[in-house]
C-alpha cells in the first residue's frame, strides 16, 4: 500500500518502499559557481531542469574548464531511515568529472575522476525526515561532456558495505585482511584459499570478531603461490556479509630459451626516404652480434645492437634474413621491409606512454628511465619500440618566431630523440588541434605547420592528436556535421604528410562521430574508440568488451581501432602510483583481448618498476605475436552467453587466435569444443594454449571469474 507522503515528491522522483529507495531522474540546474548553492534555502526556482540519463552537453549546455551545479529536492521518508546506524546513502552514480556533493548544505562527499560511482554515506542528523531535502552537487567538467550521464541518483538504506570496509593487501610474504567500522559490530571472518590453477580447494579458516566503533582489526595468513584468498565478513548484526577477493600474481609464461629467439614483428613498413628506425627483436643471453641478409642500398645494421638505420629511395618489398648469434648459440627468421607510400604501421605499435602513471609530472628523466628500462629489462627484445610522451611538456609560452617548445622538464628533446633512435627506439609528442590541451598545456590551434616541423626537427615519430581543447572551437561553430569533427584531424594530417619522416598518427577523440569510420580518411594510422581507460574491472569490460565488437571490420594494416592504453603494472596517475587494481586474471584477460584486438599495445606504468608477473605479461611472444600478425584482422565476436564470450580472429598462418573469456563473477566450467565451434571451428587439427606456451587436449577447462583461455587453433576443416 502506498503512503500518504508520495504525492510531495517532486517531478523527476519516485519512491520504491519494497526497495527502500527513492530514484531521482533529474535535478535543477545552472552553469557557474556560487557559495550559498550549496545551501538548503537558495533560491534555485530559475533554474532549468537536467535529467540524468544524459550528460549536460547532449542537452545543449556548453561548459569546458568550469563549474555547473545540480540541485536535488527530495522528501526523505523515515522509512528510510536505518535502525542500526539512523543514517541513509546518496547512491548518485558517476558524474563527469570531478564533484562535491553537500546535503542540505553540509558537505557529506567528493570524488575525483570522471567514470567513479558516488556512494555516500549521511548522518541521520543532516536529513529533514519526511520533509524536502535539498541535495547539491557541484560539478567540475574539463572538456567536452560533463556532469550526471548514467541514469538515476538514489537514496537508499545502509547496507553493511556502507558501513564497515573490508580490504586485502599482499605485504611481507603475507595477504592482510583489514576490517573497518564506523559502528560497534561483530561477525564471523572466513578465508578460503584455492589453487588458481586447478582451482581446488586448500583450506577454510573461520574467525570470530568484534568491532567498536571507529576501530579496524587486521588478520594474516601465509601467501602461497598461484593462490586465490576469498575472505568474507559475515556480520551478526546486519544479516549482511562481504567479500574481497586477492589472487595473488602467477606467471604462465615459460622463461624465454637462453639461446636466440626472434619476437618481432615479420614485417616493417617506412615510405620512401624516410628514416628506417628498426630494431632486431631477439631475446637471449647478451651480448649477442646481429647480422642481415638482402639490405637494400641506403640501409645498413649495427651487428652489436641490431639496429637497422638508413632510408631506401625505391618502393618495394624487400624479403630479409635476420641473424641473432650468442655463446649459446644461433637463430635466423624470415622478415620483410616494404617501401611504399602507404606503407607505414603495418602492424600496431607496441611501446610506452607516460600519462597513466605520471601524467603532469613527466619529465625527461623520467622518460629516459622507462627507455633505458625498455632496453636493460629486455621489453625491446619483444617488440616494444615507442617511447610516447603525453601532455605536459609543453611550456606555458611559444618562442618569439611562435615554435613551440618544451619546458623547463625537458631540456634537450632533440637529443632525447637522437639517443632513442640510436638505440632503434623511436620518440612520440602529444598535442591538441585546440588552444590548449587537457591539462592545460599550449595546444596546436593556429601553429599546425609550424609544429609539425619542429617535431620533424626533434625526430618525433609519433603523434598523439587529442580533442580536448578543440572542443570549444567546435561548440562556437554552427556547424555539427561529421566534417567539423574531422577537419581538425584533416588539417594537421596535410602537414605531418609534409615532413620527411614517418609520424605515426594517432587520433585521441574518444570515437566521436563513429570515427573508425573516418579515420583512414585523415590518413589516420589509429583513432581512439572510448573514452579514457581506468584500472578497474567495469573500466575494462565497457570499454573493451561492450564498446569493441562490431569495429573489426574497420581495422587493417597502417590503420587500428585502439581502445586505450594498458592498465597493468603500477599506474596512478602523477603522484599517487600503486599496483593496477585489476586481478591478476583480469590483467590476463586485458592483454589477451588487446591482442585479439589488434590494438594499440602501449605500457602504461614506469618500466623500471614492472615486477616479474608485469614482465611476463608483456612479453609472451605468443600472444604478441597475434597482436603483430601481419595479416591484421581484428578479431569479432562469436558468442555471449551466459558471461562467456567467444572472439577469435584469422592469422596469416591460416590458424585461428581465440580468446574464451569468462565475465561472470565465479569460475566457470568450458568445454572447449564447444566454444570453438561457436566460432565456427568444428574439425580441429590441434589447439595451443598461448599463455602456457603448450600443446592441449581439446577437452573441459575451468576459467576463473573475469579470466581467460587464449588459444590457437589448426583447423581441420572450418567455415565462419
Amino acid at each position: 500500500m502506498k503512503k500518504s507522503f508520495v504525492f510531495l515528491l517532486a517531478c523527476g522522483m519516485s519512491l520504491s518502499l519494497a526497495a527502500q529507495s527513492i530514484t531521482v531522474s533529474e535535478a535543477r540546474f545552472s552553469v557557474g559557481d556560487g557559495p550559498s548553492w550549496k545551501d538548503a534555502g537558495f533560491d534555485d526556482s530559475g533554474w532549468r531542469i537536467l535529467s540524468f540519463d544524459k550528460d549536460w552537453t547532449e542537452q545543449g549546455i556548453s561548459n569546458d574548464n568550469a563549474f555547473a551545479w545540480y540541485r536535488l529536492h527530495v522528501v526523505i521518508p523515515s522509512e528510510l531511515k536505518d535502525p542500526l546506524t539512523g543514517n541513509v546513502v546518496l547512491d548518485l552514480g558517476p558524474v563527469d568529472d570531478n564533484e562535491e556533493t553537500f546535503l542540505n548544505g553540509v558537505k557529506v562527499g567528493a570524488t575525483n575522476g570522471w567514470n567513479v560511482p558516488r556512494r555516500y554515506l549521511a548522518a541521520g542528523k543532516l536529513v529533514k525526515w519526511d520533509k524536502e531535502n535539498v541535495i547539491a552537487v557541484r560539478v567540475y567538467n574539463g572538456t567536452g561532456k560533463g556532469g550526471f550521464f548514467a541514469g538515476d541518483a538514489c537514496i537508499v538504506k545502509p547496507v553493511l558495505s556502507d558501513c564497515v570496509a573490508l580490504s586485502l593487501a599482499q605485504k611481507d610474504g603475507k595477504v592482510e585482511a583489514t576490517l573497518s567500522s564506523a559502528l560497534k559490530t561483530k561477525g564471523t571472518v572466513e578465508v578460503v584459499q584455492t589453487d588458481v590453477l586447478t582451482e581446488t580447494i586448500l583450506s577454510t579458516q573461520e574467525q570470530k570478531i568484534n568491532l567498536k566503533a571507529g576501530s579496524d582489526a587486521t588478520l594474516s595468513w601465509p601467501a602461497g603461490e598461484n593462490t586465490r584468498f576469498t575472505v568474507t565478513y559475515k556480520d551478526d548484526n546486519f544479516g549482511e556479509s562481504i567479500t574481497e577477493i586477492k589472487c595473488l600474481p602467477y606467471i604462465l609464461t615459460p622463461p624465454a630459451p637462453a639461446t636466440p629467439r626472434y619476437n618481432g614483428p615479420a614485417v616493417f613498413g617506412v615510405r620512401p626516404g624516410s628514416p628506417v628506425i628498426f630494431r632486431l627483436a631477439f631475446s637471449g643471453d647478451k651480448p649477442m652480434k646481429y647480422e642481415v641478409e638482402g639490405l637494400p642500398e641506403g640501409v645498413s645494421v649495427n651487428p652489436d645492437n641490431g639496429v637497422l638505420s638508413g632510408s631506401v629511395a625505391k618502393k618495394g618489398e624487400y624479403p630479409l634474413s635476420l641473424k641473432a648469434t650468442n655463446a649459446k648459440g644461433s637463430t635466423t627468421a624470415s622478415f620483410t621491409l616494404v617501401v611504399g607510400e602507404d606503407k607505414i604501421a603495418l602492424t600496431p605499435p607496441m611501446g610506452w606512454n607516460s600519462w597513466n602513471c605520471w601524467a603532469t609530472s613527466v619529465s625527461q628523466e623520467k622518460v629516459t628511465a622507462s627507455a633505458l628500462a625498455m632496453l636493460n629489462r629486455g621489453l625491446a627484445d619483444y617488440g616494444y619500440s615507442y617511447i610516447n610522451i603525453d601532455d605536459a611538456w609543453e611550456a606555458p609560452e611559444r618562442a618569439a618566431d611562435g615554435s613551440i617548445v618544451p619546458n623547463e622538464k625537458f631540456p634537450d628533446m632533440k637529443a632525447l630523440g637522437d639517443w632513442l633512435h640510436s638505440n632503434g627506439l623511436r620518440l612520440g609528442i602529444y598535442s591538441s588541434p585546440g588552444d590548449m590541451t587537457c591539462g592545460g598545456y599550449l595546444g596546436t590551434l593556429g601553429h599546425e605547420e609550424q609544429d609539425a616541423r619542429t617535431w620533424n626537427e626533434w625526430g618525433i615519430d609519433y603523434l598523439k592528436y587529442d580533442w580536448c581543447g578543440y572542443a570549444k572551437v567546435y561548440a562556437a561553430q554552427n556547424d555539427h556535421s561529421v566534417a567539423s569533427y574531422i577537419r581538425p584531424y584533416l588539417k594537421m594530417e596535410e602537414y605531418l604528410r609534409q615532413q620527411p619522416r614517418d609520424i605515426f598518427y594517432s587520433l585521441c577523440q574518444y570515437g566521436m562521430a563513429e570515427v573508425w569510420t573516418w579515420g583512414h580518411a585523415v590518413d589516420a594510422n589509429s583513432w581512439r574508440t572510448t573514452g579514457d581507460i581506468t584500472d578497474t574491472w567495469a573500466s575494462l569490460k565497457e570499454i573493451g568488451f561492450d564498446r569493441q565488437p562490431e569495429l573489426y571490420p574497420y581495422a587493417g594494416p597502417g590503420h587500428w581501432n585502439d581502445p586505450d592504453m594498458l592498465v597493468v603494472g603500477k599506474v596512478g596517475w602523477s603522484a599517487n602510483l600503486r599496483d593496477s587494481r585489476l586481478t591478476p586474471d583480469e590483467q590476463y584477460t586485458h592483454i589477451s583481448l588487446w591482442a585479439l584486438l589488434a590494438a594499440n599495445m602501449l605500457i602504461g606504468c614506469p618500466i623500471e618498476q614492472i615486477d616479474d608477473f608485469t614482465f611476463n605479461l608483456l612479453c609472451n611472444n605468443e600472444v604478441n605475436a597475434v597482436n603483430q600478425d601481419v595479416l591484421g584482422k581484428q578479431a569479432r565476436r562469436y558468442s555471449d552467453e551466459d558471461g562467456i564470450q567467444v572472439w577469435a580472429r584469422p592469422l596469416a598462418d591460416g590458424t585461428m587466435a581465440v580468446g574464451i573469456f569468462n565475465l561472470n563473477e565465479t569460475p566457470v566450467n568450458v568445454d572447449l569444443a564447444d566454444a570453438l565451434s561457436k566460432a565456427g571451428i568444428h574439425k580441429i587439427a590441434g589447439v595451443r594454449d598461448l599463455w602456457r606456451q603448450q600443446d592441449i587436449e581439446v577437452g573441459s577447462y575451468i576459467i576463473p571469474s573475469h579470466g581467460v583461455r587464449l588459444v590457437k587453433v589448426q583447423k581441420a576443416c572450418c567455415r565462419h
